[in-house]
This record gives C-alpha cells, structure tokens and sequence, in this order.
C-alpha cells in the first residue's frame, strides 16, 4: 500500500488557494441569500398558498445559485456538502411550488425538514472546512446549529405558530447562511500585496 503524502504547508497553500480563487462566487452566494432573508422577514404573514409559492421561489433561487457556486468551486473544501446544500434547497422549492394548495401545514413539514437537513449538511460542510484549515468555519457551524434549532422549534408550534412563523424562521436561517458565507468569502479573498493565508 503506498500512500502519497502530501506535506501539511503544501496541503494548506492549496486548499487556501482553492477557496481564494473562487472567494467571489462565496461572496455573490451570501449576499444572495442575505437580501432573500431580509425579503421572507418582511412577508412573514401572508396567505399559505402566497407563503408556499414565495417560499418555493426563495428556496428554488438560492438553490440555483448554490448550486451554480458549487458548481463553479469544485476543488475547494466542502464541495460535496455545499452540493447537497444546494440540491436539498432547489428540491424543497419545487416541492412547494408543485403543491401550493397542501396548505400550512404541509409547507411547515417541508420547510422542517429543510432546516434539519440543511443544518445537518451546514454542519458537515463547516467541520470539513475546519479539518481543511479555511477560516470562518466557525460561522458556518453556527448556521447549521441555528438551522437544527429554528426547525425544532418550529416543529414544536405546529400548527398555531405556522402561519407567522414561516416568513420569520425561513429569514432568519437564510440571513445566517448568508453572512455565514460572506464572512468566509470574506476571509479568503486574496490580500492586495499577495500575503500568504
């Protein structure tokens, strides 16, 4: 069995280079979310078909952009979780937008499961960050726990707390996506005198 090893400098300089070369497509991907966020938290109360039907928009979108990021990232860290991010977010928008008239109810089922498994895969996407020595992972841990916790909680109100507290938490979880990203994006953007990471 001969293994390659990879010295630990070189293997860093790479993953540093990997996601400073892409820091921009992190940056447009949190900003994206941050005004998506800012627009659920000013719509929290609306008719369930309206609510289902915005909220199927806003997942479908920034799983679109998600994806394209990923896409377009393919060698930094993480990239199979931001994947799946993205891809659990466009299909939760097209379960939303396919069946707008479930109700309520339905549209906070679905929206559970997309905070449990988008914190989950927040969560994952962070710790791979973490054993890849990129910085600000820690911001993106904390968007998975607050994910894993917006969904429990919504869960917990079913279903008199559905209605107004849909546009409340789906905001409140894209806005900590977004600035999860933005910081990390920020964090890796190149230094103008060419500094090592």
């Amino acid at each position: 069995m001969t293994a390659v090893q990879v010295p630990e400098d070189q293997l860093r300089t790479q993953l540093g280079a990997a996601v400073r070369r892409h820091w921009v497509l992190f940056l447009c991907e949190g900003i994206a979310l941050v005004i998506l966020g800012l627009l659920a938290l000013l719509a929290p109360v609306i008719a369930s078909v309206a609510a289902t039907v915005f909220f199927g928009w806003l997942l479908l979108l920034s799983g679109i952009i998600g994806l394209i990021s990923s896409l377009r990232a393919r060698q930094a860290p993480g990239f199979v979780w931001s994947l799946l991010s993205a891809l659990v977010a466009i299909v939760a928008g097209v379960l939303l937008l396919g069946w707008p008239l479930q109700g309520t109810v339905s549209l906070t089922a679905v929206l559970i499961a997309f905070l449990l498994v988008e914190g989950a895969v927040s969560i994952m996407y962070a710790l791979e960050h973490r054993s890849g020595l990129s910085g600000r992972w820690g911001w993106m841990l904390g968007s998975g726990i607050v994910d894993l916790i917006l969904g429990v909680l919504l869960f917990l109100g079913l279903p008199g707390t559905a209605l107004w507290a849909l546009g409340l938490l789906v905001g409140i979880n894209m806005l900590f996506g977004g600035w999860a990203l933005i910081l990390m994006a920020l964090h890796a953007r190149p230094a103008s005198g060419g500094a090592a990471a």
